[in-house]
């Protein structure tokens, strides 16, 4: 099995993402289901956040792990920006915390940049680790010049990961940004890995040569698009979990190996950048 390491923890690669899980009454108990059948195959990490579905995904998280020990999850949360001060980092961390029925995180990221100014941010974070009520920090949508920005200031360096878009559709990362996060040895938690169910471009799930590809591998085109993001290490993909289906196709894609020929070939189908791209976010 793939994994990364995230401060002192290794991980299993592929986590439980829960963007848009909980929108829905009606599909709460196959969410519940889902995410309970992917940990149950092995996935540690359940990555939430207090924007989706205004803290109804973290309510589905507190149903789904309340007959696990919380030692064998690694859960990851964020932090609107606005919310990202001395005045309401640590009110918007107590709320989420009651909503997701855990005593702390085990990594608390800032979703995006915003107003507040980054040092704020980074001291608040560093209070919540002294308080015990998260044990690591990180970021989210950072591109070069923030990570640089950030490793400027006092406690800085304290990041332990990074969360951005990253999929077959959109591999303009890989141009600067990653090549920075390995030289540092920051890990790539990988949003949307599996291109927003294939709404970004539209193009993956009836191309011929993924398809092919999947076929060799006996897998799914979404299992291959998958298992590539993980292909040079250090990276925590969090494909979506809605359905008990998702859940075994999703950790199966741990034993996908592409051989050098594969990966060739899928970089002449979906070619890498060759110059520095925007931060493409959703």
């Amino acid at each position: 099995m793939q994994t990364v390491k995230i401060g002192e923890t290794t991980l299993p690669a592929i986590g439980i993402g829960t963007w848009h899980i909980g929108d829905d009454p009606q599909k709460r108990s196959n969410e519940i289901k889902a995410i309970q059948t992917a940990i149950d195959q092995g996935a540690a990490v359940i990555d939430t956040a207090e924007m989706y579905g205004m803290g109804r995904a973290e309510t589905v998280v507190k149903d789904a792990i309340a007959d696990y020990h919380r030692e064998q999850l690694y859960i990851i949360d964020k932090v609107l920006p606005e919310n990202a001060g001395h005045h309401q980092l640590e009110v918007s961390l107590d709320q989420s915390l009651k909503r997701v029925g855990t005593d702390y995180f085990d990594l608390y990221l800032l979703h995006w940049r915003g107003s507040i100014p980054l040092s704020e941010t980074v001291t608040e974070m560093e209070a919540m680790v002294k308080k015990g009520k998260i044990k690591h920090w990180g970021v989210s949508n950072f591109d070069v010049a923030d990570l640089h920005e950030l490793w400027q200031l006092p406690n800085g360096q304290n990041c332990v990961a990074n969360e951005d878009l990253y999929n077959l559709d959109e591999r303009g990362i890989e141009f600067d940004l990653i090549p920075l996060m390995k030289e540092h040895h920051l890990p790539l938690i990988a949003y949307s890995p599996l291109a927003q169910a294939d709404t970004i471009s539209g193009r993956l799930t009836a191309d011929p040569f993924l398809k092919e590809l999947a076929a060799n591998h006996q897998a799914s085109v979404y299992q291959i698009m998958l298992a590539w993001t993980l292909r040079n290490g250090n990276v925590l993909s969090i494909p979506k979990v809605a359905t008990l289906q998702h859940a075994l196709d999703n950790i199966r894609a741990l034993e996908i190996r592409f051989t050098p020929d594969e990966l060739a070939a899928l970089s002449r189908r979906f070619p890498a950048p060759t110059s520095k791209q925007p931060l493409a976010t959703i």
